[in-house]
């Protein structure tokens, strides 16, 4: 049977959800979870619910191989380990475990939990949440597909979760939610929130953005490591989402890390685009958020306001885009430049020429330095990548044909791995879909299935952005400091990062540097230094025709960079040795660049 619904069952009570994280994508520390479980606050509170974000666009395509040799699999398989270290304590606790684990496979993954839950003896109320696999009918995606992606997934909301809350359920899977969908859907059935209550849903998202990627908003891949006096592995996070949907982040007592204004903006930084973030609950104005020290390891999160959602869904599309190998040459001492192109010429006249390849790629990796002091300071990568539909081309075929240069090539020849067998590589393409053309479907414990209402149709007519934003262009202008108090007297040539911290990662094909100031003074100075313009002479060569966008955050103290297409058709598919762009940022930090005194005196 099958019903619509738009109301949910909550829980009634004034002080906020606490939520904790366990995952930041799959693959991450398993152990999180029974930590998160069994530790506590510094009041010695517990948290309400564990959530954990297993997907990623490149999860998606290893899913997506996973379930072509074994139709029954497709989801997150350490989720199970997890499940099985702390269901008990979570239902005895009246604690609720919400994951997108569930991938190309929510069902199965909901059954698998049932499984464990019976080996266990233990009575688990399962739910799970479909709805977001498009892959049997792709016909309103935008612009149009072709040929038969491995996966096509919608982005869904969090509405199913809650429902699935509100119904009883202790565990919920779901497939491919948006990662703050884990914190919205549990932070909506706790306060009973209405589908228009958009100020309140922004401050999840916030929240749910911030503790999505678990220890980054502790202290883990932060620029100022000087500042964490505690080198333990952080601990896990935990938003305290409140009525209103101001949250504080935190994380449980005893554990290692550092939860920190300059933490917290990190991770609010991290895979952004402009400050409107759309979501299919609502759209985030990211240009509203404030943030406060609000004691030891808690930092609140206030202000942030919201409007109606777009009248599309975000849709992820991957293909299987052929076949891949790469070997790396290392070449030592003198003539690196000339050598490396003989190198080239040797090797591409043994494989009977680059044209054989669909695509080929050689960078030169420069890590020498004259007369170095030890072997190791004199190298230099040469590393070749080729890509065909054909796996024998670039297989073995490629590979063993590196070892022909070892005694006919240049001097000092050798390679940095053996030769290797090709592997498969995906391409990301991001699309979108009419929000009528998905429909949610929660699966409750006892096997009804209720179709979501939709946030637009369910909300007011009047639902509307709020009067607190502004447009992105606006945003850009308004912060950026015309002929500022910095902008003159002396200078000093240092590393950018001097003044500034930075946080980098992938959006499909683009990648994001979010940069914050260390300081009111550093901020206002970075609004008005990291033009598009500037931004792109710092990243070198590989920037050079890339667009750029600049978009200002003068709450945080920060700008937000976009660098369009600098990793093709995305990480399954880039060549660049940093795939993910996540070192992109720290690059951009170590550039020199002309900073006045005044800030370096601050």
């Amino acid at each position: 049977m099958t019903t619509a619904t738009t109301t949910t069952a909550t829980i009634t009570t004034a002080r906020p959800i606490r939520i904790g994280n366990c995952s930041g994508f799959y693959g991450d520390r398993v152990a999180a979870a029974k930590e998160m479980v069994e530790g506590a606050s510094a009041d010695g509170q517990g948290i309400d619910v564990l959530c954990g974000d297993y997907l990623a666009e490149l999860t998606m395509l290893i899913l997506a191989k996973a379930q072509a040799k074994d139709p029954s699999a497709g989801y997150a398989r350490t989720f199970l380990t997890q499940v099985e270290d702390v269901l008990g304590t979570c239902l005895e606790r009246g604690i609720r475990i919400v994951a997108n684990a569930g991938g190309l496979n929510p069902s199965g993954l909901a059954d698998a939990v049932r499984e464990i839950a019976g080996r266990l003896g233990l009575d688990a109320k399962v739910a799970h949440v479909e709805g977001d696999d498009l892959r049997g009918d792709l016909g309103a995606i935008t612009p149009p597909v072709v040929g038969e992606p491995v996966s096509a997934n919608a982005y869904l909301g969090g509405w199913g979760i809650a429902e699935a809350l509100g119904a009883g359920a202790d565990v919920v899977v779901t497939g491919r939610v948006t990662d703050a969908s884990l914190v919205v859907g549990p932070a909506a059935w706790w306060h009973g929130w209405d589908r228009s209550d958009f100020d309140e849903l922004a401050g999840a998202v916030v929240a749910g953005h911030v503790i999505e990627c678990g220890p980054q908003a502790t202290g883990g891949n932060y620029s100022f490591l000087d500042e964490i006096t505690d080198r333990r592995y952080p601990g896990f996070p935990v938003a305290e989402v409140a009525s209103d949907g101001s949250s504080v982040i935190t994380k449980n007592a005893g554990t290692g890390g550092l939860v920190s204004v300059g933490t917290v903006t990190a991770q609010l930084l991290y895979e952004i685009g402009p400050p409107a973030y759309l979501g299919p609950d609502c759209t985030s104005h990211f240009d509203t958020i404030r943030l406060r020290q609000s004691g030891e390891h808690r930092v609140e999160i206030s202000g942030v306001r919201g409007s109606a959602p777009p009248e599309t869904l975000k849709v992820a599309l991957n293909d299987v885009g052929g076949y891949r190998n790469t070997m790396t040459l290392v070449l030592t001492g003198l003539d690196i430049e000339a050598r490396a192109a003989y190198a080239e010429q040797l090797l591409f006249e043994v494989l009977g020429g680059r044209e054989r390849f669909a695509e080929v790629d050689t960078r030169l990796l420069r890590f020498d330095h004259v007369d170095a002091p030890g072997n190791e300071q004199a190298v230099a990568h040469l590393r070749i990548t080729v890509k065909d539909p054909d796996p024998k081309k670039v297989g073995r075929a490629f590979s063993n044909a590196t070892m022909q240069l070892a005694l006919g090539g240049y001097a000092g020849f050798h390679t940095t791995t053996p030769p290797g067998a090709e592997s498969q590589f995906g391409v990301y393409r991001p699309a979108a879909v009419p929000r009528s053309a998905v429909t949610q479907t929660v699966v409750l414990p006892g096997g009804e299935r209720r179709v979501v209402a939709d946030p637009l149709c369910s909300a007011h007519p009047d639902a509307t952005a709020t009067d607190a934003t502004t447009t992105d262009a606006e945003t850009v202008d308004a912060g950026r400091t015309h002929g500022g108090a910095h902008s003159k007297g002396p200078t000093q040539r240092v590393p950018l990062g001097t003044v500034c911290g930075a946080r980098s990662g992938d959006k499909g094909g683009h990648a994001n540097i979010g940069v914050w100031g260390r300081d009111e003074a550093s901020s206002a100075w970075l609004r008005e230094f990291l033009t598009p313009d500037t931004v792109r002479g710092l990243l070198g060569p590989e920037a050079a025709e890339l667009e750029i966008e600049v978009f200002a955050l003068p709450n945080l103290r920060a700008v937000n960079v976009l660098v369009h297409d600098i990793l093709g058709d995305g990480v399954a598919s880039s060549t660049r040795p940093d795939p993910q762009a996540k070192g992109l940022g720290e690059y951009l930090r170590s550039k020199l660049v002309d900073v006045p005194e005044s800030l370096l005196r601050s």
